[in-house]
């Protein structure tokens, strides 16, 4: 088979690995490189990315929140048409109440061009 016997061949692996770098100065080098990269970054822009950064994380979120609370919401078999009911008279009263009169719907349509100059433009 082989002419190394296993003895020899386990003191060729201790050599290996004592003449190479350990995993502390490993982790060592990777922190000193890290701290580096670290210090070049310009941290006054860092406000705009973490803004943009949790608006996101609280998307993803509370898209999983309404995900869970729909999936709960539609076990139950006569839940959905029930709410699909209420909605229904919600938006029926809510449109007898602001769209009635000529007056009524010119408000509205102020108010909604109020709230799109104030938010988009």
């Amino acid at each position: 088979m082989s002419d190394v016997s296993p003895e020899s061949n386990q003191d060729s692996k201790t050599d290996t690995t004592a003449s190479g770098p350990s995993i502390s100065d490993r982790a060592g080098d990777f922190m000193s490189q890290a701290n580096e990269m670290l210090g070049k970054v310009d941290w006054s822009q860092m406000g705009k990315y973490g803004k943009a950064a949790g608006i996101i994380a609280v998307v993803i979120i509370a898209q999983i929140v309404i995900k869970v609370i729909v999936d709960t919401v539609n076990f139950f078999p006569i839940l959905p048409g029930l709410l699909e009911l209420l909605g229904i008279i919600v938006v029926g009263q809510w449109s007898w109440q602001n769209l009635t009169t000529s007056e009524k719907r010119s408000a509205v349509l102020e108010k909604v061009q109020n709230l799109r100059k104030e938010y988009i433009d």
